[in-house]
């Protein structure tokens, strides 16, 4: 049985409202997200690329998203095992570099660092690479996600 999820995003350019692409130094990068029944998000490039540094960029996004799925399956998986989680932050980082002659990722690393209540603490540690194959958004990405987590029991 094949199973399928839809997604749909509108992204209205915002910044128009401050003049037309005339030159590269001229135009806002500025934008808005927009997912049906969602908060919004307001975006920008990267300052390095003359957006503003105060809104969400389309990196700070992908590495968010790589961050949020190895949780979310993380998670799952921990719950199933009779891990009791009760706590989890990641400090996740991202590189973008020349490859191949293109600006693109090379690198992403998590560090998860997760404290758990109740449960097998090697198994705990684990799992990290299991929710790293689970993760659909590390599984549909040309680069690599690596994680180094830590796990301690309360």
């Amino acid at each position: 049985m094949t199973r399928e999820h839809h997604y749909e995003a509108h992204l209205i350019w915002t910044g128009a409202t401050q003049g037309p692409t005339s030159s590269y130094e001229a135009y806002s990068r500025d934008y808005r997200a927009e997912v049906e029944g969602k908060p919004p998000i307001e975006g920008s490039s990267d300052p390095g690329f003359r957006g503003d540094p105060d809104r969400h960029n389309p990196e700070d996004l992908l590495v968010l998203s790589l961050s949020a799925c190895h949780m979310l399956s993380y998670l799952h998986l921990c719950a199933s095992a009779g891990i009791e989680v009760v706590a989890y932050e990641d400090q996740a980082r991202g590189t973008m570099a020349i490859k191949d002659r293109k600006m693109r990722f090379v690198d992403v690393l998590l560090e998860p660092r997760v404290t758990i209540a109740r449960g097998d603490l090697e198994k705990a540690i684990a799992l990290h690479e299991e929710a790293h194959a689970q993760c659909f958004i590390a599984s549909s990405v040309n680069f690599p996600v690596r994680h180094q987590p830590t796990v301690e029991q309360a």
